[in-house]
């Protein structure tokens, strides 16, 4: 059992580089299997999701050679085996391999998806858009058997009844080996999905559309080996942005695309954040006070799921009333009874999240809940005076790339112990 202590109240100073996407990440990789060549992708995050998804890569006999931040892999060797659900159901994104195994071999034996627990997440616009495409579905204790007649898809017309980001990739990755033309509507649009099409797109594939509502993908016989980028990560960088105005002295945060962020960097705006957006950076200076605000998600560009739980120790900062309300992930409020025990004037509510500033947290034995629970704990923790001990620290290992190194290198108290 891993647990990070903190002790906090240290001045934060310096820079910090944000790393690859995880969202795009835990997508690129699977998709990867389309071809029988090599694909290399750089700026691959230091996560244990990525650990995870290399290891089912091998366990279906891909070659995988990690290098610092590149990840080579020569897919040659993928054979359509069952993936059994241990593996399988240690992350959410595992779905992805039911669209890059159909686009392969035009069936799939696979687990059901694991990844954070944060209410309902169905999977129906999947199994929707597959269906169109001719798949079908059965299931036999924890696996789900995905079938066509001959072993091949074909293009279909597919409106999305909601707007998701799992969806709308997997339909794309399964689409672009299909026969025919398939359109989506009613895609998401996040930067996540645009990254994705373009690694397919430099492979071959023929996808238009990626960040609009409709994207247009026409089937291709073959796809090639490419090297393709990661976009930087919106949500770690929205992370460091907000931990910076919570407990910084001067923080530049690298690697950060204004333009995944403006909702974000909006609202921080409106809460009197004093901030400089640069060309590639956001140099965030020590605060004053701020103003409480209240904040409700929705689907890019508007304000990220992903960052309604990091912001909040920010939030608890600030003077007034606020609330919060997620529209995407009904239960994305287990960070509260934890911020409650380092003395948060925070509660849950039938609307949603009230909360009222300004807030002094003191350190306390917390448990990381979810993912972006995790980061908003190690924000508060840096934030409290005392001792913060975090445990169920998977969860934040699952999605921050060398988090411990890059807060310590500002000056942070943090250290990763096993207990």
């Amino acid at each position: 059992m891993k647990k990070i202590i903190i002790n906090g109240g240290k001045p934060l100073q310096g820079e910090v580089s944000i790393s690859g996407a995880k969202n795009s990440v835990v997508a690129l990789i699977p998709a990867v299997i389309l071809t029988d060549d090599t694909v290399t992708l750089d700026g691959v995050p230091n996560i244990s999701d990525v650990d995870s998804l290399v290891d089912i890569m091998e366990t279906m006999g891909a070659s995988v050679t990690r290098t610092g931040e590149t990840l080579e892999i020569n897919p040659c060797g993928v054979e359509n085996i069952p993936m059994p659900y241990g593996k399988i159901n240690r992350l959410r994104a595992s779905y992805y391999f039911y669209g890059s195994l159909l686009g392969r071999f035009g069936q799939a034996i696979v687990g059901l998806p694991g990844g954070c627990d944060l209410g309902p997440r169905p999977i129906d616009q999947h199994l929707k858009a597959f269906a169109a495409m001719g798949v079908t579905v059965s299931y036999e204790g924890d696996s789900m058997h995905l079938t066509t007649p001959h072993q091949s898809l074909h293009g279909a017309h597919i409106y999305m009844d909601t707007v998701s980001v799992g969806a709308t990739i997997n339909t794309m990755i399964a689409a672009v080996k299909a026969d025919g033309r398939t359109v989506i509507e009613n895609a998401a649009r996040e930067p996540e999905i645009i990254d994705v099409a373009t690694l397919l797109n430099n492979m071959g594939a023929q996808i238009r559309g990626a960040g609009t509502d409709v994207i247009t993908i026409d089937g291709v016989e073959k796809l090639h080996g490419t090297r393709h980028q990661v976009i930087p990560d919106r949500i770690e960088a929205g992370t460091y942005i907000a931990l910076a105005a919570a407990a910084g002295e001067g923080i530049r945060i690298k690697n950060v695309l204004y333009e995944h962020l403006e909702s974000y960097l909006a609202k921080l705006e409106e809460m009197g954040v004093r901030m400089t957006v640069e060309e590639d950076a956001v140099y965030v200076e020590k605060q004053g006070s701020l103003r409480a605000v209240s904040v409700k998600t929705s689907p890019y560009p508007g304000f990220a799921t992903d960052l309604q739980q990091p912001l909040t120790p920010l939030l608890l900062s600030a003077e007034g009333q606020g609330t919060i309300v997620d529209t995407i992930y009904e239960k994305r409020t287990n960070h509260v009874p934890e911020l409650v025990k380092m003395g948060g004037a925070i509660s849950v509510d039938e609307r949603g999240i009230a909360y009222q500033g300004p807030n002094h947290l003191t350190g306390a034995a917390v448990k990381a809940t979810d993912l972006r629970a995790g980061a908003a704990l190690v924000i508060a923790g840096l934030m409290a005076s005392g001792q913060t001990e975090i445990s169920n620290v998977e969860f934040i290992l699952r999605g921050y790339s060398n988090i411990i190194e890059k807060l310590s290198a500002l000056g942070a108290d943090i250290h990763l112990v096993t207990d």
